[in-house]
């Protein structure tokens, strides 16, 4: 029978890892292109499933205790977020074609497996807002659990990551006919570029 705590952990996770942010928008954005899909979202469900169970293991009042460490994450994603916008923004500008009918994009050298690799671990781990949500909120209510209800709570967020992922990666395909315009794309690519530059700003806004 399953724990209660395991929909209270699924519950959550859902709620924190839905929001509208850089990594969603990577991941949104490779399934349209159907590039990468899978390697992106296993990716992504790694990095959040290592942090719940960091969390939950009790990482959050450790990382709580020392301040400086969110401090350096913040400034770090700040300046890997300004650079991504400006690169979503130049792409917005030229207009770097439409989704051809194999998946691929027109006049785009698309990245390497590596490079989108590379991409997905900083905008998944170079984001202060991970460690106060999934490490240190999620994983403080998850460690208060009495065990083995920790363990049913963590497995319930860890699901809801796997199945956000796979949905918002596998099911962006869907939208692959909107995206036969160019005019498509520049829009997503300047969205991307404002929702990047406006976190940017936030990180910044919180140090100073």
């Amino acid at each position: 029978m399953i724990d209660p705590a395991f929909w209270r952990g699924m519950a959550l996770g859902a709620s924190l890892i839905m929001a509208i942010g850089a990594q969603n928008a990577f991941v949104l954005r490779q399934g349209i292109l159907r590039r990468h899909v899978g390697i992106v979202v296993t990716v992504c469900a790694i990095c959040d499933m290592a942090l719940i169970a960091a969390g939950v293991a009790g990482m959050g009042g450790l990382i709580a205790a020392y301040p400086r460490f969110i401090t350096i994450v913040t400034w770090g994603g700040a300046a890997f977020l300004f650079l991504y916008g400006l690169r979503a923004w130049r792409a917005a500008f030229r207009g770097a074609g439409a989704l051809q009918a194999d998946g691929s994009r027109a006049a785009t050298q698309e990245m390497s497996w590596q490079r989108a690799t590379g991409l997905v671990l900083m905008l998944s781990l170079l984001n202060p807002h991970v460690y106060l949500d999934t490490v240190i909120l999620l994983g403080g209510i998850g460690a208060r659990e009495p065990s083995p209800a920790n363990v049913w709570f963590a497995g319930g967020a860890m699901i809801a990551s796997i199945l956000w992922f796979t949905a918002l990666g596998y099911g962006a395909r869907l939208l692959a006919p909107l995206f036969s315009r160019a005019r498509a794309w520049q829009i997503l690519d300047g969205v991307v570029g404002l929702m990047m530059w406006g976190l940017c700003a936030g990180l910044v806004a919180q140090q100073v």
